[in-house]
């Protein structure tokens, strides 16, 4: 039986580890934290001290420029008590037909889920649709053969769209109505902002999905650390070990070759080892002689993506409205890309999604922007009040049965941005038997399914 050493406990990692698990190999995932989920985490507000949550919010490079009232106050009235705040905005894309869902659902550990599809603000009429109603009859034939073409396209003929910007694509295919949704949708789903930089294949291989049955996103209950759970469940189920609060110092390399990781001064022999970091932090642990040069200089200069989040805790709310995600375009906002896209998402603040006490309810929504921009005080605040605006357009009124709100702002929420000068590196590494998962590497999928689908992706190499 091979062994196998998993860096990280995060949604990557966990996934190989389950895969891997039911195949046969001794799994063993070293995790620095007290728990399981990396960046999907979700923190019990009930347990959480101002001190701590300041301390969670530094290590995954996020930062709170503002909250309503005082972060402070907040603490010191007990505010959070009953909420469920993940780390950041998480959503995962087709839920009901994600591998994800298949692999919990094979070992009977599925968390209850909500799926949906997506409505959508109209930028010009500032009015909410689902894009089923909002659409005209003409639009709905132009938009179909559209997808049925999409849907047809080999995965080899979408790679060779790499290097193709999605905003020619758009030019070439799309006009009116389609285009504009297209562009808020190729926004979301790379969660970068300038067109020109979005790869029309990454695009289309998401497109290739949402053209079938499957419902677009899904939210799990009890947050997003939920999922990561029932994986860690599997990974024990089936022999394998998740070991909290074993920090991984080195990655042991011989010859060339991996062959185990060293935590607190003792030798982990492995067969194989998989990193689930981010790819920048890789040679934090693995000496970078062992590599190619070049290979270095690129993981090490690759670029994250940002986002500015925001958590809106109501008192009241009128349930009938608990639909779907709502998703916006904000033009001309002075940033990369000029406009900037972003969703409030509704199905969190579902009763049955366990995130807020009884009768009160909490509304995650999050708009896109670029690291630098995330760090920048000016930004953010354009960026907020834009993501204010369009929840006031979803709810009207709600800033009277406003709770609190906070924002906290992530300049790392992709490990590697999605874009075209931007190329994710193969899970495979120049090291023999050292491999990579999570949404740093090459892989298909919208939201937190890049994380997952690169596990997938390796599950099959091996």
């Amino acid at each position: 039986m091979k062994k196998v050493g998993i860096i990280g406990a995060g949604l990557g990692g966990l996934t190989a580890g389950a895969l891997l698990s039911q195949k046969g190999y001794d799994v063993n995932v070293f995790e620095k934290e007290k728990v399981v989920g990396g960046r999907s985490l979700t923190l019990e507000g009930d347990e959480l001290t101002l001190e701590d949550y300041k301390k969670i919010l530094h290590r995954f490079d996020i930062w709170m420029p503002h909250s309503e009232p005082s972060l402070e106050e907040i603490f010191e009235r007990n505010l959070l008590e009953g909420y469920r705040l993940d780390l950041g905005f998480h959503l995962l894309g087709f839920i009901d037909k994600s591998p994800l869902t298949k692999i919990l659902n094979d070992e009977g550990v599925t968390p209850p889920y909500s799926a949906s599809r997506f409505g959508v603000i109209s930028p010009e009429k500032e009015v909410m649709h689902d894009f089923k109603e909002y659409l005209s009859i003409w639009d709905k034939l132009q938009l179909m053969p559209l997808l049925f073409r999409f849907a047809l396209l080999r995965r080899s003929t979408i790679s060779d769209m790499d290097k193709v910007p999605v905003e020619e694509t758009l030019d070439k295919y799309c006009k009116d109505w389609i285009r504009d949704a297209l562009e808020t949708a190729a926004r979301y789903i790379s969660t970068v902002n300038d067109l020109e930089k979005i790869s029309t294949a990454e695009i289309l291989g998401v497109m290739k999905q949402w053209g079938g049955n499957a419902k677009p996103t899904g939210y799990p209950k009890g947050g997003s650390i939920a999922v990561c759970k029932g994986l860690a469940e599997i990974i024990k189920k089936n022999g394998g070990k998740v070991h909290l609060e074993k920090k991984v110092d080195e990655i042991s390399i011989k010859n060339g070759e991996a062959k185990g990781v060293m935590v607190g001064g003792e030798k982990k022999e492995q067969d194989i080892v998989i990193s689930n970091l981010p790819v920048q932090d890789v040679f934090e642990i693995a000496p970078k002689k062992h590599f190619p040069e070049d290979y270095v200089e690129k993981l090490i200069n690759l670029e994250g993506s940002g986002s500015v989040c925001a958590y809106y805790a109501l008192e009241d709310l009128d349930e009938s409205i608990l639909k779907k995600p709502i998703a916006f375009r904000e033009r001309d906002l002075g940033v990369e890309g000029k406009d900037a896209a972003g969703i409030i998402d509704l199905q969190t603040a579902k009763p049955e999604m366990d995130m807020s006490p009884n009768g009160e309810y909490l509304i995650q929504a999050y708009i896109i922007c670029t690291p630098e921009e995330a760090k920048d005080k000016d930004k953010v605040k354009t960026l907020r009040k834009a993501l204010d605006k369009n929840m006031e357009l979803v709810l009207p009124n709600y800033k009277d049965d406003l709770k609190f709100a906070l924002y906290p702002t992530s300049y790392h929420l992709d490990g590697v941005a999605k874009t075209i000068y931007n190329e994710k590196p193969h899970s495979k590494t120049p090291v023999k038997d050292l491999y990579m998962v999570g949404d740093c590497i090459k892989s298909t999928g919208i939201g937190m399914n890049c994380a997952v689908d690169s596990a997938v992706q390796l599950s099959k190499d091996l």
